[in-house]
């Protein structure tokens, strides 16, 4: 996985205590947020079933998660049937290598791009351009952020800080055929996009896409949208490359009845996707290329409980109700996957080496609402707490670790220790000294009370 948005600080806490100090961003994050947030609750109250089929994508994903090797050979087998080609990348480098020659084989410089979060996870727009290639994203979110030179800060809608406002200015600034009278209304910025998009579309060769899903069983790939961009992007042009995780896999053309009822209702609040797309290996004359995006995702395979975090569906419901998202942000992660799906996923992918990844498990406060709502029930708090052991620690805190644990391991030693607090208990600071007083910045310590309860069981209850 590729480093860092550029120019952020060096830890989750650092970026969040910069956020939430804009009121204008936890403004627009909070209206969006719990609007998208209503929506999913009135569609998901309307079935009857819905913790069967939750159940059900649950269990579909851990069948193919258990099996990836083969249901792998399977996609491939059956895309390379259909006319299309398999390209397999170890890591984003890789991947990068692969799309930008099959892009310059086609002897075009421009791409048009569907919405893909895996091409962001390896930066392949900023690959493309060093090959000279330029690359325009299509989706209405995803090109406001290209053009405001920006960072997406949301699963769902990338462009999620920003408000009308902003928006028109970007527009105005970047884009040259839009008329300086555009107000801020949405029907007047989607119609300036839509006007800027169509000459792209239409004299585009090449496209780069992502996917939602990919059938094993049929070698077919699935986009789910809302706006229409994707699917020109999917028509049009003569070359088509898909970028997928290897994780977006499900075995047979039946489980995608599970998901098309899952994921639209999770993610935007609707009954089903305005545009869903499917196309099976070459279709029409057009030549079809599939690049299996690994990038670390093997490695968190190997992890029995960090596994399940492979179950995502991108969908953001756990971003929509995160407190800690909600006034943070997208960008405070550093990663094109924020929230709290972002803070078990990201440093999985790229390792806890660096002080941001071994910061983000702990951008959680554990309440458990992004499970709640986990379309496929991956446990985020288990997984956070799970991670947050493997995080690098301070020498003293781990010194401290090991002497609780020895105290605490005997009932003895315990008493001893109580009575002992108890004793020197108006000796204790209210907050700690040294490299303790990081705890007690945000939190109170505990009062010692004048007596244990071993104790007070001792002399009210023992026989």
């Amino acid at each position: 996985m590729s480093g860092t948005f550029l120019g952020m600080p060096g830890n989750f806490p650092e970026n969040a205590a910069k956020a939430v100090q804009d009121s204008q961003l936890r403004y627009n994050l909070r209206k969006a947020t719990h609007t998208i947030r209503g929506k999913r609750a009135n569609v998901v109250s309307e079935l009857p079933d819905w913790t069967e089929l939750r159940a059900a994508g649950k269990a579909i994903k851990d069948e193919t998660l258990r099996h990836l090797d083969r249901y792998l050979i399977q996609l491939e087998e059956a895309v390379t049937r259909a006319g299309g080609h398999v390209h397999w990348a170890r890591d984003g480098a890789e991947a990068n290598r692969i799309v930008a020659g099959l892009v310059k084989a086609t002897g075009e410089t421009e791409v048009v791009k569907v919405k893909s979060m895996a091409t962001q996870e390896i930066e392949l727009n900023e690959a493309l351009a060093e090959q000279g290639i330029t690359a325009y994203e299509t989706d209405l979110a995803e090109l406001i952020v290209q053009l405001g030179d920006d960072f997406p800060s949301h699963i769902l809608v990338p462009a999620i800080h920003r408000n009308r406002a902003e928006i028109r200015e970007i527009f105005l600034d970047k884009m040259p055929e839009t008329p300086p009278g555009l107000t801020d209304e949405p029907a007047a910025l989607a119609e300036a996009a839509r006007l800027h998009l169509r000459e792209r579309f239409l004299r585009s060769k090449v496209a780069i896409s992502g996917a939602n899903f990919m059938v094993a069983e049929t070698g077919t790939l699935v986009v789910l949208e809302s706006e229409g961009n994707g699917r020109m992007c999917l028509t049009l042009p003569e070359t088509l490359i898909s970028v997928v995780g290897i994780e977006k896999l499900v075995p047979a053309w039946r489980d995608l009845e599970v998901f098309l009822q899952l994921l639209p209702r999770s993610s935007t609040g609707e009954r089903m996707n305005p545009y869903t797309s499917m196309w099976t290996g070459a279709t029409e004359g057009q030549d079809f290329h599939l690049v299996l995006l690994d990038n670390g995702r093997t490695g968190v395979l190997a992890d029995e409980v960090g596994r399940q975090a492979l179950r995502c569906i991108r969908c953001s419901a756990c971003l929509n109700v995160c407190p800690v998202y909600e006034r943070a942000g997208g960008h405070a992660y550093g990663s094109v996957y924020p929230g709290p799906i972002g803070a078990i996923l990201t440093p999985q992918l790229r390792g806890m080496s660096s002080e941001l990844d071994a910061s983000l498990p702990y951008a959680s406060s554990l309440c458990g609402a992004c499970y709640d709502v986990c379309p496929v029930a991956i446990d985020i708090p288990e997984v956070l707490v799970h991670l947050r052991a493997k995080a690098p620690h301070a020498t003293a805190e781990r010194a401290g670790m090991r002497v609780a644990g020895w105290i605490l391991e005997d009932s003895v030693r315990l008493g001893k220790a109580q009575r002992l607090a108890t004793r020197f208990r108006k000796l204790v600071p209210r907050r700690l000294p040294g490299p303790l007083s990081a705890w007690t910045d945000t939190r109170d310590l505990p009062e010692i009370p004048e007596e244990s309860f071993r104790d007070w069981w001792e002399r009210h209850e023992r026989p």
